[in-house]
């Protein structure tokens, strides 16, 4: 099953949406300082650390930005090639959907390549 990476500043934040991906049954779900992209784990980012990411990322659609609604961030969003963009502001339950929805299309991007 292909894992979860969280990747944010606000880790209190980063806490419960890891304790809500728990809860609905998504599979690993890890807390990580540096985003790996070198797997098939769906990425959760914010800005700092889609920065980090290698640009463009590989696999774009396993990307989930949480964004601020700061423009900039849109920008280098979209140069990566992110597909999904929440808002920090956006109901968990929101973010959860975008998170499995990730996971589910990268999954099935990987299924038609073979």
């Amino acid at each position: 099953m292909r894992g979860i990476q969280l990747a944010l500043s606000d880790t209190a934040w980063r806490d419960v949406l890891r304790d809500h991906l728990v809860r609905a049954g998504s599979g690993p779900v890890s807390c990580v300082d540096r985003p790996d992209p070198s797997g098939d784990d769906v990425l959760v980012v914010d800005a700092e650390h889609l920065a980090s990411l290698p640009q463009p990322i590989a696999k774009p659609e396993r990307v989930v930005l949480v964004a601020t609604r700061q423009g900039c961030e849109f920008s280098r969003a979209w140069e990566a090639g992110v597909r999904c963009v929440v808002y920090r502001t956006d109901p968990i339950g929101v973010t959860v959907l975008a998170i499995l929805s990730a996971r589910l299309e990268a999954a099935q991007g990987r299924q038609s390549q073979k």
